[in-house]
């Protein structure tokens, strides 16, 4: 059964990190920052990202939205959240409308991790959480 899972898996076109993924690199994210600190440093990210642009910026609702063009096209939502003082979550739900033999899942979790990765190099990591 766990493979036909997986099988499955593979052609989804959508992904949204959350604490309760099964996958560490798909959980939330939680940095020790402001609110306004890692905020600004994921919209800088994307920004001088060349592949993406940056759609719609709503700071008072903590999500940036991006349009991603290459290696290929998807959307993304990253979402920030100030959690207590100094700890500050960030959530990306990505999706893309590309047909893959391969299924499009696996580049889709990889581009998430490379921004997860770059936040890391910016931002001391609290950690993730654990299912609850």
């Amino acid at each position: 059964m766990a493979f036909l899972v997986s099988i499955f898996t593979r052609f989804k076109k959508e992904i949204e990190t959350s604490d309760k993924q099964t996958e560490d690199c798909l959980k939330t994210h939680y940095y020790k920052a402001t609110f306004n600190q890692v905020f600004d440093s994921v919209e800088k990210m994307f920004k001088d990202d060349a592949d993406c642009r940056i759609t719609t910026v709503s700071k008072e609702h903590g999500e940036i939205a991006v349009e991603i063009n290459k290696p290929f096209s998807c959307f993304l939502v990253a979402t920030i959240v100030s959690v207590k003082p100094l700890e500050t979550a960030v959530d990306f739900a990505i999706s893309s409308e590309k047909f893959s033999l391969l299924g499009i899942y696996p580049e889709l979790k990889k581009r998430i991790d490379s921004y997860f990765v770059k936040i890391n190099q910016v931002h001391t990591t609290i950690g993730i959480k654990r299912n609850q």
